[in-house]
């Protein structure tokens, strides 16, 4: 057996090697090791060995599976280069006829970071969910244990609508209502981010704007602590800012999240700058959502995209990514 699973080996090897797209690998790896396949036949024949011979035979047999394994897939990866090196030359475009000399718009600072988030927490196994910037009343505070008498229900901090009863439409104050959406929307597990924009009666400053930038994130799944919480904020930091970043977490207060923290980082300076708000996800908010909290638990938490900009581009002043000002513009 162990003569003929060499010889096996060997041929194996020159037909993965010959092998040259993806549909004819799949086709070789059934040979090699599916049902009907040489070593599945071997693994049948043990029982007919001596004890010793059957100990021997078998260890050789695992070995030659893993060494098929291993051929299948290097090829695999050599094949699937090949594939995407064909598609990038098919889609190629020839730039040669546009003027060199003409200088091409680019996307702004706040696109650049919004993108460059999505990705990385898409890398991180989340996906992303938008909403509707003109939400109602119950998805923008009551879904998220806002009381009746909180004050972001004024006037003052939230912008309403003039649609249908007065104060049951508003330009959303934060992406929060697209986790109660989501949560609707489908059964757990969750992970997904909510990026968009969202309004507010604010005074334009250095930091603050009336229409700004958020991304949200939630996380919905049995048995989710305070620690996966954690770190996941601490994952993100080290791949937007780099791994020299330190942050820390600091007890707070939000209606839709128990217990509640700020998400600071420490800037060059030695100070802690807040960045985000976070925390476990409050059991009536998940109730809202449709879902039982004793069976589901999660996490939620928030940063301001606009800031996150900021502090990447070493930007002082918020109102310049509103200003449409090229001279700044151009230098991101």
């Amino acid at each position: 057996m162990t003569l003929d699973l060499d010889q096996h080996l060997i041929d194996a090897t020159n037909a993965v090697a010959a092998v040259g797209d993806l549909d004819g690998l799949q086709r070789i790896e059934g040979e090699l090791l599916g049902k009907s396949s040489v070593v599945n036949e071997a693994r049948r024949s043990l029982g007919e060995l001596e004890q010793e011979a059957r100990k021997q035979a078998g260890r050789r047999l695992n070995e030659v599976r893993t060494e098929l394994e291993k051929l299948l897939a290097e090829r695999r990866v050599v094949l699937e280069a090949a594939e995407r090196a064909a598609v990038l030359e098919a889609e190629r475009l020839d730039l040669t006829e546009f003027d060199r000399g003409q200088r091409l718009g680019h996307r702004h600072v706040v696109t650049q970071t919004w993108e460059r988030l999505e990705d990385i927490f898409v890398g991180m196994g989340f996906t992303v969910a938008e909403g509707p910037e003109i939400e109602d009343e119950w998805h923008n505070f009551g879904a998220l244990n806002f009381p009746p008498d909180h004050p972001a229900r004024d006037m003052y901090d939230t912008l309403y609508v003039d649609y249908g009863e007065p104060g049951s439409t508003l330009l959303r104050t934060h992406t929060s209502p697209v986790q109660i959406r989501v949560m609707e929307s489908g059964e757990p597990p969750i992970y997904s981010i909510m990026p968009g924009r969202v309004f507010r009666s604010d005074t334009a400053d250095a930091t603050h704007m009336p229409v700004f930038h958020q991304i949200e994130g939630l996380v919905v799944d049995r048995r989710i602590t305070f620690g996966d919480m954690a770190g996941t904020m601490d994952a993100f930091t080290k791949a937007y800012f780099g791994r020299d970043f330190a942050s820390r977490l600091r007890p707070s207060y939000f209606p839709f999240t128990e217990p509640s923290a700020e998400f600071d980082i420490l800037r060059d300076d030695g100070s802690w700058l807040e960045l985000a708000g976070c925390g476990m996800v409050h059991p009536n908010v998940l109730e809202a959502g449709g879902l039982d909290p004793e069976i589901w638990s999660g996490f939620a938490f928030g940063f301001g995209l606009d800031r996150l900009a900021l502090m990447r581009h070493g930007i002082d002043d918020l109102r310049e990514l509103f200003r449409n000002d090229h001279r700044f513009l151009s230098q991101f």
